[in-house]
């Protein structure tokens, strides 16, 4: 029979579906046997949900447990219900050990759980509902991923095309020839905003980011003071930006930032817009592949002053680079406006998850 798994999000799943290494035993003697509409949890993992409903027969390891019904249930109704918040909580209280990496959810233990559910043709409208919701979050979250896709796309288009491709003549200067460095310092202390280089969210006050401030009051009087329309390059490593996140600086409020950051303001007639994208595509990551060094963090760029200064910068005519910042702006316009649907279509769901399953 098919080796079937349970994943955190999405539920039972054949283990041929799921990317990774097969470490199962090649005796399988003493798998259990799941039939479809069978609850599988994983012990070790029940307090965070690592259940499902299985949609298929098949097998799974020892390791887990199997549960029947033993009248006439909604599988939808109880996929959903094993996830809410109220029952994880339970079976957190339940499972037994002396820490989170130890905490064991047995079947005797979960079989004391006392719940409360809605008479069968109840429980069918409900799983109705949400299933009718699930479909439209997967929908929104496929038509994100495919956007996501398409900004990937329009990005290489432009700034992968050779210097005379298509008739558009493009001009390469190097960093220091275009920007400056910010010397401007909060030496009096007066500039409170602290300011973040995000990879996923550009540059935004630290109390957003980690929901208090970070710079200990009155410790910043080294910190470099940014101002609307000036960049800021961030040597941290992510998945996001592999070299650093380099962003353009758009609030109106003036900024502090960590001197560990470089600030650079624009001395050339050349459009911001189109700069700021830039430097979110991977047209100057070569140059730091080749000349740069890791560092003696493996998460940070090893940037000197030389080297940043040296980055290449590409552009084309004046016309072209707003003509290319516009279409930039509506795909990324596009793309935010549908996360917001999708963001919202998953707080609804959680919503009706707390209110439904009391």
């Amino acid at each position: 029979m098919e080796l079937l798994s349970v994943t955190m999000n999405d539920g039972v799943m054949p283990r041929s579906e799921i990317e990774g290494k097969d470490n199962s035993s090649e005796d399988k003697s003493n798998y259990k046997v799941v039939l479809t509409g069978d609850m599988v949890y994983n012990s070790m993992r029940m307090w965070q949900g690592a259940n499902g409903i299985s949609p298929c027969d098949g097998i799974v390891s020892p390791a887990y447990t199997v549960l029947m019904p033993k009248i006439p249930i909604s599988n939808g109704y109880f996929a959903a219900f094993f996830k809410s918040p109220n029952l994880i909580n339970e079976f957190r209280k339940n499972s037994q050990g002396m820490t989170s990496d130890t905490w064991n959810l047995k079947y005797p233990q979960i079989e004391t759980i006392k719940v409360c559910i809605p008479a069968l043709s109840e429980q069918n409208r409900v799983a109705d509902m949400l299933r009718t919701l699930e479909r439209r979050i997967a929908k929104q979250a496929q038509l994100v991923d495919n956007l996501k896709k398409y900004k990937r796309g329009v990005m290489q288009r432009i700034f992968r095309q050779l210097p005379s491709q298509n008739g558009t003549e493009w001009t390469c200067v190097r960093l220091g020839d275009i920007f400056k460095k910010v010397s401007r310092r909060n030496t009096d202390g007066v500039i409170k905003n602290v300011i973040t280089n995000s990879a996923e969210y550009g540059l935004i006050p630290q109390r957003d980011f980690f929901d208090k401030d970070i710079a200990v009051d009155g410790n910043t009087a080294n910190y470099y003071v940014i101002e609307n329309g000036d960049f800021v390059y961030n040597p941290r490593k992510s998945n996001s930006a592999p070299y650093g996140p380099f962003n353009r600086y758009t609030l109106s409020e003036q900024g502090i930032i960590s001197p560990l950051y470089t600030c650079l303001v624009l001395q050339a007639d050349i459009s911001p817009s189109y700069l700021a994208w830039y430097f979110k595509s991977d047209a100057w990551y070569r140059y730091i592949y080749d000349n740069g060094s890791q560092g003696v963090r493996h998460d940070r760029v090893s940037m000197t002053d030389d080297l940043l200064m040296g980055i290449p910068v590409m552009y084309p005519s004046h016309v072209k680079q707003l003509l290319y910042a516009d279409i930039l702006d509506m795909v990324e316009a596009r793309l935010q406006a549908t996360q917001k649907t999708l963001d919202l279509l998953s707080k609804t769901r959680d919503g009706y998850m707390r209110q439904l399953f009391i």
